[in-house]
């Protein structure tokens, strides 16, 4: 009779002393993954439609003739959900990439590489468009493998020439798409239309972006993820025993051992079959344990569960758990660290929500001229000189006017009336005339209201300089 061994961690963990894709020479292991199917796999195939169908049409949305979403980091201007941003609103970025990093550290300790599996890029296009092409052209996992060792011959140059425009094509696709988020699809148009030399920087970074994506998807692949990608990196602080990822029970499944017909089975449920290691896209066997080249792409689930069903065994041998939940049988989610940085994100979300909320469409800055004393008008009147900075944010032309609220006087406006053009700062000069009975002090506070198509934009404070008689 065996003798139960106790679940853990293999004794043995070199493993962990080289990566997956890498052989004992040092040189890349050739990774020929098996094609996933699977129930997580076909919510995987429609959640990254749903995406893929972002990216491509958002572009082409536009809220009032301007786009839905832009990000010209070239020229300084963003537009999100329909809402212009500029260099001036600067403050709201370095708080959004705060926010933003506070929310990575948050959901990563509660759901793991979730994001790496599901939504990053890298994962969605090669493992739902450019693998599904390697399958479509070349075949299965051990057709790939064959045709890849095998002399060239007319056959393998027709399949991968055919597979290598293919890619070109898509990554041409991409980048322009990309490039669309970038620049709006107008001027993506116009580069694609008009002669090359009108547009050589467009047309350049078209084509970089293209030889990137081919780069990557050709050659690159899983490397991204494992030796680039910073955020895989940073698992080793960012998860705790708690973190919710893909894990195999080693406490169900161990020991292993084949299956072998009209046996009284002692040991555990993994019948040691190694289909969850032939799925892997990065070449890792899960039962080792969480490790840097898991993305979390649920294929090894989908193998195992498909096992199990055949066996007779319940499913969720290797499945979405914590290292906790695996041994102890429940799932802590609100641990201290979640909990502190849960109460960090939230008063981050508020802060950025009040500046969000509070932020004004025009911008308005008035000082008194600097070196100037006030002026003595021929009508007994006193007047300051001002200078006015308008800054538009928004998408169409704005024209300023100028009151004076509780005191009579007259506001005069040296040059044309102040309209000033979207997206951009306008500076204008006028004064201010009081009569000498309103102005009791040396600094008189004076408000201004700054009104724009008739509405009240702004109510600014500020001082009047004007003599004052010394009592007898």
């Amino acid at each position: 009779m065996n003798e139960p061994v106790p679940a853990g961690p293999p004794a043995d963990e070199s493993f962990r002393d080289s990566l997956g894709i890498v052989e004992k020479s040092g040189k890349r292991k050739w990774l020929y993954p098996k094609k996933p199917q699977g129930r997580f796999h076909r919510l995987r195939v429609l959640f990254s439609a749903m995406l893929l169908a972002v990216l491509f049409g958002v572009p082409f949305v536009s809220v009032d003739g301007h786009p839905l979403m832009l990000f010209n980091i070239v020229t300084r201007k963003f537009i999100l959900f329909g809402v212009p941003f500029g260099p001036h609103d600067f403050y709201l970025l370095g708080l959004t990439i705060i926010t933003t990093v506070v929310f990575i550290f948050l959901f990563t300790a509660v759901f793991g590489r979730l994001f790496c599996g599901w939504v990053c890029p890298q994962t969605v296009f090669m493992e739902m468009v450019f693998r599904k092409i390697d399958y479509w052209i070349e075949g299965d996992h051990r057709a790939q493998q064959r045709l890849n060792e095998s002399p060239w011959n007319g056959t393998k140059v027709v399949r991968k020439g055919v597979k290598y425009a293919v890619y070109f094509a898509i990554s041409f696709l991409v980048s322009n798409m990309l490039l669309a988020w970038v620049i709006g699809v107008e001027e993506l148009g116009r580069i694609v239309t008009d002669p090359v030399e009108q547009h050589l920087a467009g047309f350049t970074a078209m084509m970089l972006f293209t030889g990137l994506f081919y780069f990557i998807f050709i050659w690159f692949r899983e490397q991204a993820c494992i030796l680039v990608c910073p955020y895989g990196r940073l698992q080793g602080v960012l998860l705790d025993p708690n973190s919710i990822v893909i894990a195999y029970d080693d406490v169900r499944g161990e020991p292993r051992g084949r299956l072998t017909r009209g046996e009284q089975r002692t040991k555990g449920d993994c019948i040691d079959c190694k289909e969850c290691v032939v799925v892997c896209p990065t070449g890792i066997d899960i039962r080792n344990g969480t490790q840097l080249e898991c993305v979390n792409c649920t294929a090894c689930i989908d193998a195992c569960d498909t096992v199990m069903d055949k066996i007779g065994k319940p499913r969720g041998l290797i499945r979405y758990d914590s290292m906790v939940g695996i041994r102890d049988k429940v799932r802590r989610i609100f641990t201290p660290r979640v909990i502190g940085y849960s109460i960090v994100q939230t008063l981050l979300l508020v802060v950025l929500a009040y500046f969000l909320t509070t932020r004004s469409e025009i911008d308005i800055t008035i000082l008194r001229t600097p070196g100037m004393f006030y002026q003595d008008q021929p009508d007994g009147r006193v007047s300051n000189l001002y200078d006015m900075k308008v800054l538009n944010k928004t998408f169409d032309r704005r024209d300023i006017t100028l009151e004076l609220a509780g005191v009579p006087g007259e506001i005069r406006i040296l040059g044309d009336p102040v309209s000033v053009p979207p997206q951009e700062p306008t500076l204008a000069k006028f004064f201010v005339l009081l009569d000498k009975s309103a102005v009791t002090k040396m600094n008189t506070p004076l408000q201004i209201v700054v009104k724009s198509g008739g509405n009240e934009v702004h109510r600014i404070t500020t001082s009047f300089l004007g003599p004052v008689e010394k009592k007898p």
